[in-house]
């Protein structure tokens, strides 16, 4: 089992950043995806899911308006459209794999910068 998170780095403030997370070894359509994220000396925050068909999502408060996910479940990837992006969403992203009654899966990071 696998998640590669990708698409990670340094931008400005107001600029836009793409994450991909892909997974391998498990039945990724079968799963709610998620994105989470985590701030030096913070504790781990949710950021956004999407179910298993891609019909639902949810946001963060503090990321309504700016972020989207989505997913491909032919390409077994989950992404998340990072738009006017601010200081504050400095972190390392993760993404994780949830289903029911099963174990659940993390991978293992990608580090976002905003800075000018």
């Amino acid at each position: 089992v696998q998640l590669v998170e990708s698409g990670g780095g340094l931008v400005q403030p107001g600029g836009s950043l793409r994450l991909s997370c892909t997974a391998s070894g498990f039945a990724f359509s079968r799963y709610v995806m998620s994105w989470y994220r985590q701030a030096p000396g913070k504790e781990r925050q949710l950021v956004a899911t999407i179910t298993s068909t891609g019909v639902s999502t949810d946001y963060a408060d503090s990321v309504k308006g700016r972020f989207t996910i989505s997913r491909d479940n032919a390409k077994n990837t989950v992404y998340l459209q990072m738009n006017s992006l601010k200081t504050e969403d400095t972190a390392v992203y993760f993404c994780r794999a949830t289903r029911t009654s099963l174990p659940n899966y993390w991978g293992q990071g990608t580090q976002v910068t905003v800075s000018s």
